[in-house]
C-alpha cells in the first residue's frame, strides 16, 4: 500500500512539474517537440521491453484488428493531447492548462454516463453542474472559451476511456500507441529537414539532451501511475490525482507570473468546489462500500466457523 501511495504520488508530482522541462524548450515549434517526444518515448521503451523480453503482446497486436483500432484512436488523443500541452505550456498557459486536469475527472464521470450508460449519483450531478457553471463564466467574463483546458480534459478523459477498454498493460499499450504515431513523427521529422526549419542535433547541448530525455521524462511516470494504480484504491487514486494540476497551477501563479484576475478566481472557484463535492462523495461511496465488504465477509467467516462446528457436532 506506502509503495503504491508513493509510486502514484510521484509520478503525479513528475507531471507537474513538467511546465518546468517544456519552459526550456520554448525556442523549438511545440509540433517539432510533439515529434521528439514520440521517436525518444519509442526508443526508451523499447528498450525497456528488450530488458524484460516482454514481446508476446506484438502477437496479440496483430492478430486482433479492433486492438490495433482503439489503439490508433487512443494514440491520436494522446498526440492532440500532448501537443496542446506542449503548445499551452510554451505559450504561457500553464494556469489554464492546469484547469484542465482539474476538470478531468468530472469528464471522465461524464463520459461514463454518456458511453458506458454508467449511472449518476445526486452528489455527482451537483458536481457536474457546478463545474459547468465555472466553465461558462470563465468563457463569459474572461471573453473567451477555455478550450485549451476543455480540450486537455476531453482528450486525457477519452485516452483514459480508450485504455480502459483496451486489454494490453500499460507499458504495451503506449509501445503501441507510439508505434503507430511513429510513420507521421518520422515524416514531419523529414518535413522539417527538407524546408530546412527544426532539425536535429542543434547547436544547444542542452536541448539536444532535454529532447533526447523528454522519452524517459513521458514514459517513466506513466510505469509508476500504473505500478501505483495496482496497489492502491480508487479513492486514494482519486485524491492523489490533484497533486499534478495543482503543482502546475501554483507554478504558473507564482514562478512564471500568469495573470490571474478576481474574476478568474470565481470560475476556478467554482471549479474547485465541485471537485470538492465529487471527492468527498466518491470517498464515502468507496468507504460504504468497503463497510459493506467487510461485513459481508464478516458473515461468511461466521457462517464457516458455524459450520465447521456443526461438522465437529456430528
Amino acid at each position: 500500500m506506502n509503495k503504491g501511495i508513493l509510486s502514484a504520488a510521484l509520478a503525479y508530482v513528475i507531471w507537474g512539474l513538467f511546465p518546468l522541462y517544456f519552459k526550456l524548450l520554448s525556442d523549438i515549434a511545440p509540433l517539432e517537440v510533439l515529434v521528439h517526444r514520440v521517436l525518444w518515448s519509442l526508443l526508451f521503451l523499447l528498450g525497456v521491453l528488450a530488458l524484460r523480453r516482454q514481446w508476446d503482446w506484438l502477437r496479440q497486436a496483430r492478430s486482433q484488428p479492433r486492438l490495433l483500432g482503439i489503439s490508433a484512436i487512443s494514440a491520436t488523443l494522446l498526440s492532440v493531447n500532448w501537443l496542446t500541452y506542449i503548445w499551452s505550456v510554451t505559450n504561457g498557459h500553464v494556469i489554464e492548462a492546469s484547469l484542465g486536469y482539474f476538470i478531468t475527472p468530472l469528464v471522465n464521470v461524464l463520459l461514463g454516463y454518456t458511453v458506458l450508460h454508467e449511472r449518476l449519483r445526486k452528489a455527482q450531478w451537483a458536481a457536474l453542474a457546478l463545474a459547468a457553471a465555472g466553465v461558462l463564466w470563465l468563457a463569459w467574463q474572461g471573453g473567451r472559451f477555455p478550450w485549451i483546458a476543455l480540450l486537455l480534459a476531453c482528450t486525457f478523459g477519452g485516452y483514459g476511456l480508450m485504455r480502459k477498454t483496451a486489454p494490453l498493460g500499460p507499458l504495451e499499450g503506449l509501445t503501441l500507441e507510439t508505434l503507430l504515431l511513429t510513420p507521421f513523427a518520422v515524416a514531419l521529422a523529414a518535413w522539417g529537414v527538407w524546408k530546412g526549419i527544426g532539425g536535429f542535433p542543434t547547436q544547444s547541448t542542452l536541448t539536444n539532451a532535454m529532447l533526447i530525455g523528454i522519452g524517459p521524462v513521458t514514459a517513466i511516470p506513466l510505469l509508476l501511475f500504473a505500478a501505483g494504480a495496482r496497489r492502491i484504491s480508487m479513492s486514494t487514486l482519486g485524491l492523489l490525482q490533484y497533486l499534478g494540476p495543482s503543482i502546475q497551477f501554483v507554478l504558473g501563479l507564482w514562478l512564471f507570473k500568469e495573470p490571474f484576475s478576481s474574476t478568474r478566481a470565481v470560475g476556478f472557484g467554482l471549479i474547485w468546489a465541485a471537485l470538492v463535492i465529487y471527492t468527498l462523495e466518491a470517498w464515502r461511496f468507496a468507504q460504504a462500500g468497503a463497510a459493506q465488504a467487510n461485513a459481508m465477509s464478516a458473515t461468511g467467516v461466521e457462517a464457516g466457523e458455524s459450520g465447521s462446528s456443526g461438522a465437529r457436532i456430528k
